[in-house]
């Protein structure tokens, strides 16, 4: 490995010498492939990693695969509570089996944020936050509580408590490095910042130069136990930018644009690289508000070089100059800061020109779906109602998550909306619930600072929360008036407006099929309007105290206000004080925990329970011919929420009954993402999304399917434990996509504790097929011509797949025959095992990546990174 020094401020510091590794080659590499040769050098069997990468060049895509070393791992409390949960259970099955629990350490730091659990039940006033913040404490304290337990007994965990922001905004405010020191063999190198997150917006810290993806749970587990991680070399899609974004269009805009572009190209998987002159004229928080919506677009990551706006970014946060200095040397020396003139050699190239952007929204069901506020009114037609709220009421304005909030020009520009509004004497309609909720407890500081506080809290949008909230379908209950116009109208198409990242049907509040993502003014503009289906751009919002008509032109800023705005409102000196506040929360300082290497449980809990998958004896994926039956026949699109669902449990669903008969309270159950540390109520909730269909038996409640043996409709968990009751495999079949969005391994988890062997899909998102893996179920593509939809299918049929090959390759062909029942009738074709890598075989072979990890503790194995190169 070659290597070099660095000399600065900063000090001496030693360094992989990349353009010595990579020579003339360098400059033709994309920079996300610079920084994961950087990555592999440092590691054992350095040598084929390069020749790897560098023999991408070739073509453009390369069936190799190299091993990638993350500097630390970054989660929430809902992907970081079931991870525990299954530490805490390794801890109890490696000492039952003769083994140390303490030696079950991560490898690696490991940040977690108590950002998912805030709901909106309170809204629209300035005591919103504290009281919402006091519920969530009520509902919560026992899971926190395991929480605290984990920070103490775990080596290398850190939890930031309730109230101190989103993950991806802490990350970019405060834990995102770009350039690291590390200790290596008694001396101090200087490497870039890389991670990966259980979360899929993980990638917003792309936006200023640091390489990170979500990974799912199971993943993650793997990382922290020194399970290695390999990847084959990226196919990497380079997006062209030129120009500037015009008058009125903002970060937002491109974003959503972006995201409409790349999935008419067909994006799965592939990194993606923006690059271009355009790329200067974007702010770090813009690039950020791009680099958040990777999973949307498709990709396993968007990127953005370094380069001086990242330094102004790390200047505005209060990185020290030590740390600037240290980002800009070491950057520019090694190839890694970004020249407009450079175009590197990409898999498939996209030009956008920004001056041809217009201010957009996107849906009603899709974050892909991008409209022309002129187009709106054509998608969200509904019909006239006989009372005051319109049928195409605007239920919820959210201005919410870190894709929009972290991004100060976003929030500047709608309190200056929300100032223009007040002037005029314009308030909200009755029916709208109102809400902000900002990445970071840093927002309210900035915006008071520009005067834009009070205007926003005037009409409604006071801080409810610093977490995800409405984002995430935390959005609490309706309001009063629009819940009995919808009770008084069935036929209406009530809508929710927010600036968050995905508007899937029933995720933003269970009662609400549609949802428009928008910039921050805009969702200002539409809970103004009360209306989701009218073109917000030129119709009248509302009228004045004059009763004059008003318009969005009427109320809208121009960029000069908005930068001039923006840069008084940022203080680099806030960010330290702002958290260091919120992280003195009172509430969770007294919350009392358990202490020892290994977790009391507690049999009784509603919240956690030892799951019963953490096991050394998980099935592994049978060889020779194996006769299923389909548990579920799914279409396309069918997301993670769809499969394991995070809002609100229902009282009278498989899952609230079960609390409820163990003393929960039925009018408060809480969410299922507060209670992914019991199996119980995940298994119970799996697939009851109501607008889920099985195709089994289409006409049948959600979660419900066809018990073969004697034609039961049961829940689905029951049927599955019917059928394994009865020795009968399993399998689910799906349509294109299957497991988008959210990076929620319970998705994965409930494949497992079905009994599933095989997901048969027509395509696969990537973080989802990860977690079957790591869950020991074997992910499987179609046959060509197979349609899950159209094929017919029924609960009596049989799925035949000779798996006597599946594991002998990546991407092994899998001879697959439908037998049906009725007809005796069979039809063959060919399925493909979706790994990628002959380490996901080998994760397949032994059952998941929960097994790997117990195995190694057991033999001895270091925990703490043999052989990762870190």
């Amino acid at each position: 490995m070659p290597s070099t020094k660095l000399h600065g401020s900063f000090g001496t510091l030693r360094c992989v010498d990349l353009p010595a590794a990579a020579g003339a080659a360098l400059p033709r590499l994309p920079w996300c492939l610079r920084v994961l040769l950087e990555n592999v050098l440092r590691q054992p069997e350095a040598e084929a990693a390069r020749a790897a990468i560098l023999g991408w060049l070739e073509r453009g895509r390369s069936e190799a695969e190299i091993p990638f070393a993350p500097r630390r791992i970054l989660m929430h409390d809902t992907t970081c509570g079931p991870a525990l949960t299954d530490i805490a259970a390794m801890r109890d099955a490696l000492a039952e089996a003769g083994g140390d629990p303490a030696r079950l350490v991560p490898s690696v730091p490991v940040a977690t944020s108590v950002d998912h659990s805030i709901a909106v039940d309170f809204a629209g006033s300035p005591d919103a936050l504290a009281r919402n913040m006091a519920r969530e404490m009520e509902r919560n304290a026992e899971r926190y509580r395991f929480m605290k337990w984990a920070a103490q007994a775990v080596p290398g965990f850190h939890v930031f408590p309730p109230g101190t922001g989103i993950m991806h905004t802490i990350n970019l405010e405060r834990l995102a490095e770009v350039v690291s020191i590390e200790r290596r063999s008694g001396e101090d190198w200087a490497v870039p910042d890389t991670l990966v997150g259980t979360d899929s917006h993980t990638p917003m810290v792309n936006g200023i130069g640091v390489l990170g993806w979500g990974v799912g749970g199971i993943e993650a587990e793997g990382v922290m136990f020194g399970v290695p991680v390999t990847l084959r070399v990226p196919e990497v899609i380079g997006v062209r930018l030129s120009g500037a974004l015009p008058p009125g269009v903002l970060a937002t805009d491109l974003a959503l644009t972006v995201t409409e572009r790349l999935r008419r190209l067909g994006v799965s998987g592939e990194f993606v690289e923006f690059f271009g002159p355009g790329i200067g004229t974007l702010t770090a928080g813009a690039r950020a508000v791009v680099a958040n919506m990777a999973p949307e677009y498709g990709a396993t990551t968007g990127c953005f070089p370094v380069d001086a706006q990242t330094l102004d970014y790390l200047r505005a946060t209060g990185r020290s100059d030590q740390q600037l200095a240290l980002v800009e040397a070491y950057t520019r020396a090694h190839g890694l800061w970004h020249e407009p003139a450079e175009e590197p050699r990409y898999t498939e190239v996209l030009e956008i020109d920004l001056a041809a952007l217009r201010p957009s929204v996107a849906g009603p069901k899709r974050p892909q779906d991008r409209l022309d506020t002129a187009q709106v009114p054509a998608v969200l037609k509904a019909p006239a109602t006989g009372g005051v709220v319109p049928g195409d009421a605007v239920a919820i304005a959210a201005i919410t998550s870190c894709t929009n909030t972290s991004d100060l020009g976003l929030l500047i520009a709608a309190g200056l909306v929300a100032r223009a509004a007040r002037q005029r004497g314009m308030t909200v309609p009755s029916w709208v619930k109102t809400s902000f909720t900002p990445g970071s407890p840093a927002a309210a500081r900035r915006l008071a600072r520009a005067g834009l506080l009070e205007d926003l809290e005037t009409l409604g949008f006071a801080i409810a929360g610093h977490g995800c909230a409405t984002c995430i379908g935390n959005s609490g209950p309706l309001l009063p008036a629009m819940r009995a116009a919808m009770a008084a109208e069935p036929g209406m198409r009530p809508v929710a407006v927010l600036s968050g990242n995905r508007n899937f049907p029933g995720r933003v509040h269970a009662d609400l099929d549609l949802a428009l993502l928008a910039s921050p003014p805009l969702v200002v503009a539409f809970a103004l309007a009360g209306r989701g289906g009218l073109d917000v751009a030129r119709e009248a919002l509302g009228h004045d105290a004059e009763g004059r008509e008003v318009r969005l032109a009427d109320l809208w800023p121009d960029a000069e206000t908005v930068q001039e705005l923006a840069e008084r409102a940022a203080d680099p000196a806030d960010i330290a004080p702002a958290y260091g506040t919120a992280e003195a929360s009172g509430p969770w300082a007294a919350l009392e925990a358990p202490g020892g290497t290994r977790f009391p449980w507690n049999p009784a809990s509603t919240y956690l329970r030892r799951p019963p998958f953490v096991t050394l004896d998980a099935p592994t994926v049978p060889s020779g011919r194996l006769a299923t039956h389909p548990l579920l026949v799914l279409g396309d699109d069918v997301t993670t929420d769809h499969i394991s669902p995070a809002g609100a449990i229902p009282p009278d669903s498989e899952a609230g009954r079960w609390l409820v008969e163990r003393g929960e309270d039925p009018r408060d159950l809480n969410v299922y993402a507060s209670r992914r540390g019991n199996w119980e109520v995940m298994l119970r909730g799996l697939f009851t999304n109501r607008s889920l269909v099985n195709h089994l038996c289409p006409g049948a409640p959600a979660g419900h399917t066809v018990f073969a043996p004697t034609g039961e409709l049961l829940p689905a968990w029951r049927a599955a434990a019917a059928y394994a009751e009865a020795g009968l495999p399993l399998v689910l079949l799906a349509g294109e996509r299957y497991g988008t969005g959210s990076s929620r391994d319970w998705a994965a988890k409930g494949a497992r504790l079905l009994g599933l062997t095989a997901v048969l899909a027509n395509s696969f998102e990537r973080i989802h097929r990860s977690n079957l893996i790591g869950m020991g179920v074997l992910p499987l593509i179609l046959p060509d011509g197979w349609r899950p939809d159209a094929l017919g299918l029924t609960a009596q049929d049989r799925i035949e797949m000779d798996l006597s090959a599946a594991l002998s390759a990546p991407r092994a062909a899998v001879p697959v025959t439908l037998h049906r029942a009725a007809t005796g009738e069979t039809r063959q074709g060919i399925a493909t095992v979706q790994a990628d890598t002959a380490r996901e075989l080998s994760l397949l072979a032994e059952g998941g990546i929960i097994p790997a990890i117990l195995r190694r503790a057991l033999a001895g194995t270091d925990s703490t990174g043999e052989g990762s190169g870190r």
